[in-house]
């Protein structure tokens, strides 16, 4: 129980560090968190990240069945079932709007510029999954090709996906996401990209695979997003 009850006040916080940082509005997003073999912790549906409490999550089975909980669990659960079943590293999943990647995944573009050294370290590179109508068989259809390879994915005209060993690492890959989308856009603003070269990239693919402990293979394409 007292294990349960620390889950419990970790996802909230997070979901409430989600809505402060601007990265969902209303009673958008979702997070969860897996809790054993058998049991999923997710945030529930119609209810905004920054008034959730403890009490208000639901625990749900890999089936998506409800075992415990007032409310009724987010609307895109079988998204995050789908991302557990294919990753056995990970062990929580945020899903948000923050406006400036979101942005990216409206106008079509990926983030896998080989700009900052930082991001290739971190995430490798960020893809943009096609469209697929939220809470429908689309939408995980559209995730399937990315899940297994990369740890962040834009969703065209939706928003992001993030995943991790746990929520914390989850939700610094949405921040990472949201920064790099950013200095993408500053960079399109000024009109210069000078991309990571070759022999530059190589360097930090391999210092991610050495130091990063990812089980993610992404890496930064040198081409334009879009391409």
């Amino acid at each position: 129980m007292v294990n349960d009850r620390k889950i419990r006040e970790e996802l909230v916080r997070y979901a409430h560090r989600l809505h402060k940082a601007g990265f969902v509005a209303a009673t958008d997003g979702n997070l969860s968190i897996r809790m054993d073999s058998h049991r999923i912790l997710t945030t529930p549906t119609c209810m905004s990240k920054g008034d959730l409490k403890p009490y208000d999550l639901v625990i749900v089975d890999y089936e998506g069945r409800k075992l415990s909980g007032r409310r009724q669990a987010s609307s895109e659960l079988a998204m995050h079932l789908l991302i557990y079943s294919m990753r056995d590293d990970v062990n929580a999943i945020v899903h948000s709007h923050p406006p400036t990647a979101t942005g990216f995944a409206a106008a079509g573009l990926a983030l896998n510029q080989p700009l900052v050294c930082e991001v290739v370290m971190g995430l490798g590179s960020i893809p943009l999954a096609r469209y697929g109508t939220p809470g429908t068989p689309e939408l995980t259809a559209s995730l399937v090709p990315y899940v297994r390879d990369y740890d962040a994915i834009l969703m065209a005209n939706h928003g992001v996906v993030t995943y991790g060993e746990d929520v914390q690492h989850a939700y610094m890959r949405m921040e990472t996401v949201e920064h790099f989308a950013k200095i993408a856009l500053v960079t399109r603003q000024l009109g210069s990209q000078r991309l990571l070269d070759g022999p530059q990239l190589a360097k930090l693919v391999e210092a991610r695979r050495r130091y990063a402990g990812t089980t993610s293979r992404a890496t930064m394409p040198l081409q334009p997003a879009g391409d």
